[in-house]
């Protein structure tokens, strides 16, 4: 299994630049594990975060064909070792059982997760963290029932002086 691969970019903030990037990659035959996109400070830029898998090959003409972009500013592969990349998960767990509320709960607690809304019988989560650590909340939590999940595509910086 080829390891995923985090891309960032600035692009201009306008319609249609999410569709042109994403459309290269089906044209070329590559599935985008995750993407997020947001505006920056100067708001007709705005920086894309995607994660691919791809070897070192594929991955050099990707960043080439984004280069050769017109909407595309920068473009850069983040290491893995410089890089913090976080994702965020809602979930809504069933809790009719009081022994699932207990342990969605304590779940939610050991995973440094947030309880957005309690109900009777669900509770709403958010968790924050690396791409493994949501997986990781997801597999302990299948034991209690997940109702319905929503979750975010990863976003990375570089650490240190490093930028974009």
């Amino acid at each position: 299994m080829t390891p995923l691969s985090t891309i960032a970019f600035i692009v201009e903030n306008r319609p249609g630049v999410l569709f042109k990037v994403s459309n290269m990659f089906r044209r070329r035959g590559y599935n985008i594990e995750s993407i997020s996109v947001g505006p920056l400070m100067d708001r007709s830029l705005a920086r894309m975060t995607v994660t691919i898998e791809a070897d070192g090959r594929v991955l050099r003409n990707l960043i080439e064909q984004l280069r050769g972009m017109v909407e595309v500013l920068r473009v850069k592969h983040l290491n893995p070792r410089r890089t913090v990349v976080r994702e965020m998960a809602l979930v809504k767990l069933n809790t009719t059982d009081p022994m699932a509320r207990e342990e969605a709960l304590r779940l939610v607690n050991s995973h440094h997760g947030l309880i957005l809304d309690i109900d009777e019988d669900y509770i709403v989560a958010e968790i924050t963290g690396s791409p493994g650590e949501i997986d990781s909340f997801l597999r302990e939590a299948e034991s209690i029932g997940i109702v319905e999940l929503s979750r975010t595509g990863a976003t990375a910086l570089e650490k240190g002086e490093l930028k974009l």
